[in-house]
């Protein structure tokens, strides 16, 4: 949802200019966030009852919590008072987001460069949970693992059986499935 070495300004939401490529586009996001019309309905009702008052960025870090406090998640103290971006970076989405398929050392690295530490992984990750996603996104993990055409081996059995049969072997990529079968979606 952002870029991290900007932090959480809600450049994603942009959209393509002369000036920039949004964020939508690049590889970690295509495919995969929407929502942006809940957003723009929230800030433009919002910017009737209080015109330039609430970000976009705050809109977003609040939906969050909220998002995860609905899901039986913890709730905690939100400081308010982020800035919009005024600009986005594809490149900046494509080379500091993970890709879905990213190892734990990956992960790990990529966290580390901007800053954060396994701790973050865990809670990122954790948010990463609740949705659904698209079968390109953890096909391989279905159907070639480790290259030699075989499934993770730490994928639970009924997990694995009830993936297969939103995304098969071939076609169906942008097929979407609950990222698990117990969070609401």
């Amino acid at each position: 949802m952002l870029v991290l070495s900007q932090g959480c300004d809600a450049s994603v939401l942009l959209d393509d200019s002369e000036v920039f490529a949004s964020e939508k586009n690049s590889g970690p996001n295509s495919n995969s966030i929407r929502g942006f019309e809940v957003i723009d309905e929230i800030k433009s009702k919002l910017e009737e009852a209080c015109p330039e008052t609430v970000s976009c960025a705050d809109i977003l870090a609040l939906a969050a919590r909220g998002s995860t406090i609905l899901s039986g998640g913890p709730s905690w103290e939100l400081p308010l008072g982020r800035r919009d971006a005024t600009q986005a970076s594809l490149g900046g989405s494509n080379n500091n987001l993970p890709p879905p398929n990213s190892t734990v050392q990956n992960l790990i690295t990529l966290f580390r460069q901007q800053g954060l530490d396994e701790v973050d992984i865990v809670s990122l990750s954790g948010a990463h949970t609740i949705g659904m996603a698209r079968c390109s996104s953890f096909k391989q993990r279905l159907y070639n693992q480790d290259g030699n055409n075989q499934p993770d081996s730490t994928l639970e059995g009924t997990y694995y059986n009830d993936l297969t049969k939103v995304c098969p072997e071939t076609g169906g990529d942008n097929n979407v499935s609950p990222l698990d079968f117990a969070s609401p979606a």
